[in-house]
């Protein structure tokens, strides 16, 4: 039976955004946020009977033609040709996860009450998400400021019996699939005033990627510690950098947390506790708890901004019944997930940056392993190129960090003139990732080869992960076909199971 998740009530998790983004849960509504919705709507309708004034997007235009005055028999139709209007996408489609997130964070946005919109639109989508149809939305076509209004166009178009939905992976015109989605239990929708512009107002598209990502960044935060320490292990390092008062004299705390796992991890195993030549190890290894607990204090403030947000209303105008107003202002505007979209992704490439270098010098012949980390090196290449992959993906990564909330691109006849190109910092954020997970792939392929060919036991957690890999990629004695390999070990991470509370962040 699947498990019901209400909506409205509390903030989520990210275990219950996961499985928001999985569609392995249904979605309800809490029973007090339909009241506020409710209460919201009926006195957006009084206001707009009793006011002489014109009321932005509710009998108005949009954007450069708020001036102009809509009268009340053409009010649904506004609203309607809004969003058809607006459906202006571009490039490739997102991912249905993104898109189940997004109805799901829309859903959350108007449960705070201020939209003025009919419980029926909530429901609908509610509706929509539970049947399984995933509307089709496309990648460009947000500046990130006056809402992700083409992606959430896309988004809402079938709401209304048009744009595009995928149903069990096929892609269809909503129209010509309206048999299909009527047995799923939801029908077309008519649109009443400001209803379009709730819709497309928002910063879901941003949001959930920025949720999507995050998501991402606390299993890549756990794996790169832990390939870090088996990589460690492989390399000969010394586990002193790791000792506790080291980093009480310099208390942050993501580094503190670093450490700490490091040195539990590294604790058991036998190798870490016999007499060294060496006296220092690369700061790729020994500045890991300094490096990787900066990425992490980086994910801990954009945690917190994705969690205010996420929990907030972003549409326009804000339907203040308490203060008897509805007050057209700039809730949409995506600057605050810009700023965090750009700072993630500078601290999700660093975990790849430094892991690259760790490769590097596994493969480099020192500390008694061979040349490339293969037996016969000269017959045999072994893992010399993917280091050249795991650099490539590191240099792209660096061109991708430029940030993109830096730019800025007039709009709407300059009624939008500032914008925050929060949409563009999240879709290339995700690709740093894809990318960082493949660097990450390729240097627990070295670790785990480096590790054989020294015939030592491996104890504890590190001993359960290098068993568990070697066995689904086994050791390399000669040359094999290596993208193989480093696509197993990128999906290992992407799939491997943990435990909520495993996770630090």
């Amino acid at each position: 039976m699947i498990q019901k998740l209400k909506i409205g009530s509390s903030p989520l998790t990210y275990a219950q955004y996961a499985e928001i983004a999985s569609g392995s849960v249904k979605l309800e509504l809490d029973f007090d946020a339909a009241e506020r919705i409710r209460k919201s709507r009926e006195f957006l309708e009084s206001h707009t009977q009793t006011s002489t004034a014109p009321i932005y997007g509710v009998n108005t235009g949009f954007g450069a033609l708020c001036n102009v005055v809509v009268d009340a028999a053409n009010l649904s139709k506004l609203q309607t040709n809004l969003v058809r209007s607006h459906a202006c996408g571009a490039g490739s489609e997102i991912s249905p996860e993104l898109v189940r997130l997004m109805m799901a964070l829309k859903v959350q946005s108007f449960a705070v009450g201020v939209s003025g919109i009919r419980l029926e639109v909530v429901q609908q989508i509610l509706n929509m998400f539970n049947s399984g149809a995933i509307p089709v939305v496309y990648e460009l076509g947000s500046l990130g400021a006056s809402g992700d209004l083409a992606p959430l166009a896309h988004m809402s178009l079938p709401l209304l019996g048009e744009g595009e939905v995928r149903l069990n992976g096929e892609k269809f015109l909503t129209n010509s699939a309206l048999d299909k989605l009527e047995d799923r239990g939801w029908t077309p929708l008519t649109l009443a005033s400001k209803e379009g512009l709730a819709l497309l107002n928002g910063t879901q598209f941003m949001s959930a990627h920025g949720i999507y990502a995050l998501i991402q960044a606390r299993r890549i935060d756990y794996f790169a510690d832990q390939i870090a320490a088996l990589s460690t292990l492989a390399y000969d390092g010394r586990i002193e950098p790791f000792t506790s008062g080291v980093h009480l004299t310099r208390p942050h705390q993501g580094q503190i947390m670093t450490a700490k796992r490091l040195h539990q991890w590294l604790e058991p195993c036998l190798g870490m506790h016999r007499s060294k030549e060496h006296v220092q190890d690369p700061y790729s290894f020994r500045c890991v708890p300094q490096v990787h607990g900066a990425s992490k204090g980086a994910l801990l403030h954009a945690m917190n901004v994705f969690e205010v947000e996420v929990n907030s209303a972003t549409d326009n105008p804000v339907v203040l019944s308490e203060e008897h107003a509805v007050v057209s202002a700039g809730n949409f505007h995506g600057q605050p997930l810009a700023l965090a979209l750009d700072y993630t992704a500078i601290a999700i490439h660093e975990y790849g940056s430094i892991s690259e270098r760790r490769t590097y010098q596994l493969i480099s012949g020192r500390r008694g392993l061979p040349p490339f980390l293969v037996k016969k090196p000269g017959i045999n290449s072994g893992l010399m190129i993917a280091q050249y992959t795991a650099a490539s993906m590191v240099s792209q990564n660096k061109q991708l960090c430029s940030p993109a909330s830096v730019d800025s691109i007039e709009s709407s006849n300059g009624q939008e003139d500032h914008v925050s190109m929060g949409a563009n910092a999240a879709t290339k954020l995700l690709r740093i990732i894809s990318n960082v997970y493949g660097i990450l792939g390729i240097e627990l392929l070295n670790a785990v080869q480096a590790l054989w060919l020294r015939g030592e036991e491996v104890e504890g957690e590190l001993g359960q992960l290098y068993k568990e890999f070697i066995e689904v990629s086994p050791a390399i004695e000669e040359d094999v076909y290596l993208r193989e390999r480093m696509e197993l070990a990128k999906e290992f991470l992407k799939t491997r199971l943990l435990s909520d509370d495993t996770i630090l962040l």
